[in-house]
């Protein structure tokens, strides 16, 4: 870790060593932490020409800005270089200057947050853990699995999922060895049990709300998407939100940027919640404490009616000059069938919210059509077949006879 100076929290401002294992503030309730780095020591000794001659595409290239030993195994997927299009069709839809989108729902296990539990495993090493925990609505769950899995055989992973977790996820999580414990209840109710067995049996905590190493890993995609553009970011970036880690973590990551000088603006944050689950929301249009709500919609992902890392998004999304905003079951169905339709990319629910939250965003006016977006579609629409169904609806069913398909053909203008 040779460029970072330590913690702080970011709500009294006291300052901690960075131990692997510490997580919270001794002090504040919800008192999480953010790493600080020494960015004028990394301004001098990196440079862009290094990233483009480094044959590594991992997220490991980023390593400066990085809060790791840098000879500490890493795991072996392959996770970051997710590919990024331009979509003129889907910006002419929505009526903006350019459209980025981001697919990181093909990292090794679907989601982006791989890039957190890739750096869970090597935090987890540093503090001389062999087993990893967390809780999960499904994707940090099955990310944390594939990356031990790759470990072969060297670590374990606990897994506490809510029992509405989708099947393909759990699927995932079986596959890859876990101990998965399926937990009647809420996700807030998983993360309670799931916080009582880390304390009790001193597995390391890669629930990304309280660890502050793993919003480092996630904020990997904004150093990657900035790459990819060449430095020359759009007027907007998009997520969705739930715990409120992702957004956080984009903003740290295009901030360390800006630090060090290899982009010259930030770009305005655009947060999208459910309306069914939108605690964040709320908070940032109160300007109050949160609130905790029910979590009331199909995008499994971001429905988080606690979330511990609001604080970091809030800020995240004001200190851009950006916008939060919900967006109906609905409308995150249409999208799902919008953006396969139109881009061949195929994003679960939470996954596509963002890219709905922008195009509700651009009918409102909030993104104007002088302005460009880029949106990170966060995981893989495999992950949740059953609403990926519902968005797209029923194949043609049809006897094996041509006449019969000739008519039903006819009968749909298909051709």
């Amino acid at each position: 870790m040779k460029y970072v100076e330590g913690l702080h929290c970011i709500k009294c401002g006291k300052k901690y060593e960075a131990e692997p294992e510490r997580y919270l503030c001794d002090d504040c309730e919800d008192g999480i932490l953010d790493v600080d780095y020494d960015y004028q020591k990394i301004k001098e000794n990196w440079s862009k020409e290094e990233l483009t001659v480094n044959p590594d595409k991992k997220i490991w290239r980023y390593e400066p800005l990085l809060p790791i030993i840098p000879e500490i195994e890493k795991p072996k997927l392959s996770v970051g270089n997710t590919p990024i299009y331009e979509s003129e069709i889907l910006a002419e839809e929505f009526a903006i200057k350019k459209l980025i989108i981001k697919d990181d729902g093909l990292n090794p296990t679907g989601s982006l947050k791989d890039r957190a539990s890739a750096m869970a495993v090597v935090k987890a090493q540093e503090a001389g853990a062999k087993t990893v925990a967390c809780s999960s609505t499904g994707n940090a769950a099955s990310s944390l699995a594939g990356n031990i899995a790759s470990m072969g055989g060297r670590m374990n992973a606990v897994i506490f999922v809510p029992d509405r977790a989708p099947a393909g996820k759990l699927a995932q999580l079986l596959v890859y060895g876990a101990d998965v414990v399926s937990v009647n209840g809420s996700y807030e109710e998983a993360f309670y049990l799931s916080a009582e067995a880390i304390e009790k049996w001193g597995w390391y905590n890669r629930n990304a709300a309280i660890n502050p190493y793993l919003v480092e890993g996630k904020k990997t995609v904004s150093l990657e998407m900035a790459e990819q553009l060449n430095w020359e970011m759009p007027d907007w970036v998009v997520y969705s939100v739930g715990d409120g880690c992702t957004i956080a973590g984009a903003y740290k990551g295009l901030y360390d940027l800006k630090k060090i000088g290899f982009i010259d603006k930030i770009p305005k944050l655009l947060g999208v919640q459910a309306d069914g689950c939108a605690p964040i929301t709320e908070a940032f249009r109160s300007g109050n404490e949160l609130e905790i709500t029910e979590e009331n919609t199909i995008a499994d992902s971001i429905a988080v009616g606690k979330p511990r890392n609001w604080i970091k998004a809030v800020r995240a999304v004001r200190d851009s000059g950006g916008e939060m905003i919900n967006v109906s079951d609905e409308e995150i169905l249409s999208m799902m069938k919008n953006l396969g339709q139109k881009t061949g990319v195929f994003g679960e629910p939470a996954g596509v919210a963002g890219l709905a939250g922008l195009k509700k965003a651009a009918e409102q006016g909030i993104i104007t059509f002088e302005e460009s977006a880029a949106a990170v579609i966060t995981g893989n629409g495999l992950k949740d077949v059953k609403n990926a169904r519902r968005a797209a609806g029923d194949p043609i069913e049809v006897k094996p006879d041509l006449q019969k398909l000739i008519e039903i053909f006819a009968e749909l203008d298909v051709s």
